[in-house]
């Protein structure tokens, strides 16, 4: 299986180095010397990582062959996709590649059915799941602890505990205008 696991970026000084913007949770094996990354557009690849640094928060490379700036920049854009065996799992338990959880049945800890899982979008705060629900509609559930609570890989289907108004439009609303409204109703009926 391949997975695209980084985007090529600008070309960083004069030495073949550049920027890429990583799309791993695991840059240091998918990223490291040595690495030999089939690429998107296939005519500028396979490309084999010849060091890496981390410079001001961002990912250097450089690749062999890429020796000077035109070169580095002439990577720009370009997806590296490193082979994957599907079958592999991320390091801790808790965590899952995309395409594990692709397809997943999304059901309620009642055992609702919710949809199916089509997408997964990676924010700075948090991950999403794209949901496509039985009628073609999208739900987006965030991938956090307290709403997903099981992932069954081998049953094929992600649990969750939905607050009220993520999955149906039942969200409950309280302000202190409803409450005080409420209390001075409540004394209007006593007296």
């Amino acid at each position: 299986m391949q997975l695209v696991v980084a985007r090529i970026g600008r070309a960083h000084g004069i030495k073949g180095e550049v920027t890429v913007e990583v799309r791993t949770d695991e840059p240091e094996l998918r990223l490291g010397p040595g690495a030999v990354l089939t690429t998107d557009p296939a005519s500028v690849g396979p490309l084999t990582i010849e060091t890496g640094r981390v410079h001001s928060g961002r990912l250097l490379l450089r690749f062999e062959g890429v020796r000077d700036r035109n070169g580095a920049e002439a990577l720009r854009n370009t997806l590296l996709i490193a082979d994957v065996d599907p079958d592999e799992r991320p390091e801790d338990e808790d965590e899952y590649y995309d395409h594990q959880l692709i397809d997943l049945d999304v059901v309620t800890k009642d055992g609702e059915e919710v949809g199916r899982i089509t997408e997964i979008s990676h924010l700075p705060t948090q991950d999403l799941f794209v949901v496509e629900r039985p009628d073609g509609s999208e739900v987006y559930v965030p991938f956090v602890e307290e709403i997903v609570t099981e992932i069954d890989l081998e049953e094929q289907r992600a649990v969750i505990d939905p607050p009220p108004g993520l999955i149906d439009d039942r969200a409950e609303t309280a302000s202190a205008r409803d409450a005080a409204e409420d209390e001075r109703g409540a004394a209007g009926d006593e007296a």
